[in-house]
Formats: structure tokens, sequence, C-alpha cells
């Protein structure tokens, strides 16, 4: 879940950036979504948001639009009504320059948690000496 208050950009800001919105990477995979696709729907987005997703976690649309919100809030996508077209009205979301200096922010954070849990895996994998069984003390 999004945190409220972020470190990096003060107590004022609803910002959900540094390791703040990691439960099911949604957001990164969004803002790297629209970055490809310039422009797109949520119904759109949530087609292609399981693909890339980079946890198994499944992802609900309630989450998804959660996060659009958040990230519009924040300024880090527009959205407009496209009324056009044999269906109902949309909105379309796209990427604000702000929301691909976001997307960078989350490249190096998921860069570092990256190399961090590597890291993690290789020591867990390690041969690891066996503790000497405790001795019991005679009484």
């Amino acid at each position: 879940m999004a945190r409220k208050i972020c470190a990096r950009h003060g107590k004022n800001y609803p910002c959900s950036c540094g390791m703040g919105n990691l439960y099911r990477f949604i957001e990164p995979v969004l803002l790297h979504l629209l970055q490809v696709k310039g422009r797109s729907c949520g119904y759109e987005l949530c087609d292609d948001l399981q693909a890339h997703a980079l946890t198994d976690a499944e992802i609900d649309k309630a989450a998804l639009y959660r996060t659009l919100r958040q990230l519009e809030a924040n300024g880090n996508v527009k959205s407009n009504w496209e009324t056009g077209g044999g269906g109902p009205a949309r909105r379309v979301y796209r990427l604000t320059r702000k929301g691909e200096a976001h997307l960078e922010e989350w490249a190096v954070v998921l860069a570092h948690l990256s190399k961090s849990m590597d890291r993690f895996v290789r020591e867990v994998r390690k041969p690891q000496k066996k503790a000497a069984a405790p001795r019991s003390q005679a009484a």
C-alpha cells in the first residue's frame, strides 16, 4: 500500500515512491506501459498490466484505478475523456514529464532492490557452517 508521507518529497506530498508501493509493483509498471504506449485507457492498461507484472500477485482493477488516481494527483499522469467512437466515453491516460522522471526514480529503486535481493539469495544459498550444538551444562 502506498505511504502517505515521503521522506524524499516531504510530508505534504502524497507520494508512493521510495519503496512505498512495492506490494504489487503496480505503479512502476503503469508508468512504463504509458511510456511505451503513449496513451491508453484503464481497460487496455488492465489487460497489459498482468502480463508485465513484476510479481505473481494478481492485480485487481480497483488497485489499478486507485494507482492511476494517485499518479494523476501527483502530476505523473494526465487524463481526459474521449467520447469519439462507437462505444461509451472512456478516460485516456498519458505520462507527463514529471511521470517520466518518477519512472526513472522507480528504475533506480528497483535496480537497488534487485541488487539487494540477488545478494540475499546468494547468501541464503551459500554453504553455511553448521553451528555447534549447545553444550549442556552439568549441574
